[in-house]
C-alpha cells in the first residue's frame, strides 16, 4: 500500500482565499496521521468525506489556533456525535496538553469533567529528539516564530516514507536537516514580495533553496498577499484537497 498525502487545509490563519487552516494528512499502512489540526479541520475533513474517527496519531508544530484550534472539535465530536472508540495520540511540543485544556475549556465550559469512552494519549516531545509513536516516527526540530507557542518544525516517518513540514517560521540552521531525503517536503510560503517576521516567504526561500535536498517540495500556508502569485512560481503548491501518492 502507498503512503498517501492529503491537504484537508492549506489556508493561514484568517481563511486567505477561502482555504482551510493546516491539515495535512498522511494515510500509511494501519496508521493515518495528521500534521496539524486547525480550527476548521473538522470542516475541511468533512467536505473531503474523511472520517476523522480514523485518524491514529494528530502531530503539533505548534500552538497557534490555526494549527491547533480544532481539537477541541476533534474531541468533542469523538465523544458525542461520531462516538469514537479508536484510541487517539495527540503530540506536540512542551505545553501541549496544558494549553489544550485550557483551549478545551474556554471552547466548551464544563468539557474538562468529560471522560472519552476511547483512550487518549498526550505525548510531549522536546527538540532534537526522536519520539516513536507505535510505527510513526517523530522528531521536532526549533521554529522561529512567536515564543509563547513554542514553535517546531517537524519531520515525520511512516509506512517507510519521511513527510516534513516546517510549520510557521523563519529560516532557521536546522531546514536542510528537516528537509534531507524527505519523501515530501512542506514548505510554509506566506509572502511573495519581501521576507517577513515569523514566517518563512518566498524571497526566504530563493536565497536558501539550494540548501534544500528534499525529493518533492510543495509551499503552503499563503496569505492574501502571496496566493495571487502562486501561478507565477514554478514551485509546486498546495490546495485544499491537493492528493500525494509517494
Amino acid at each position: 500500500m502507498a503512503v498517501t498525502v492529503t491537504f484537508a487545509g492549506s489556508g493561514d490563519a484568517f481563511g486567505a482565499g477561502g482555504r482551510f487552516n493546516t491539515c495535512i494528512l498522511i494515510d500509511a499502512p494501519e496508521q493515518r496521521v495528521a500534521i496539524d489540526f486547525g480550527a476548521s479541520s473538522l470542516i475541511a475533513l468533512n467536505q473531503l468525506g474523511i472520517d476523522h474517527a480514523t485518524i491514529d496519531t494528530v502531530v503539533l508544530t505548534h500552538l497557534h489556533g490555526d494549527h491547533c484550534g480544532g481539537i477541541p472539535f476533534l474531541l468533542m465530536d469523538g465523544m458525542l456525535g461520531a462516538k469514537r472508540t479508536k484510541p487517539l495520540t495527540i503530540a506536540g511540543p512542551t505545553g501541549t496538553e496544558a494549553h489544550l485544556g485550557d483551549v478545551c475549556e474556554a471552547l466548551f465550559p464544563g468539557m474538562h469533567v468529560m471522560s472519552p469512552k476511547f483512550d487518549l494519549t498526550y505525548v510531549e516531545m522536546p527538540v532534537m529528539q526522536t519520539a516513536e509513536i507505535g510505527p510513526v516516527s517523530v522528531i521536532l526540530y526549533p521554529a522561529m516564530h512567536t515564543g509563547t507557542t513554542n514553535p517546531t518544525s517537524v519531520r515525520v516517518k511512516v509506512g517507510g516514507k519521511v513527510v516534513s513540514y516546517t510549520g510557521d517560521s523563519e529560516w532557521t540552521p536546522h531546514m536542510p536537516d528537516l528537509a534531507r531525503d524527505a519523501d515530501l517536503f512542506v514548505c510554509e510560503c506566506y509572502f511573495y514580495g519581501r521576507s517577513v517576521p515569523h514566517h518563512m516567504s518566498y524571497p526566504d526561500l530563493q536565497e536558501h533553496k539550494h540548501e534544500l535536498n528534499a525529493k518533492r517540495t510543495v509551499l503552503t500556508h499563503f496569505s492574501r498577499e502571496m496566493i495571487p502569485h502562486q501561478d507565477d512560481i514554478p514551485e509546486e503548491t498546495a490546495f485544499d484537497g491537493k492528493v500525494i501518492e509517494l
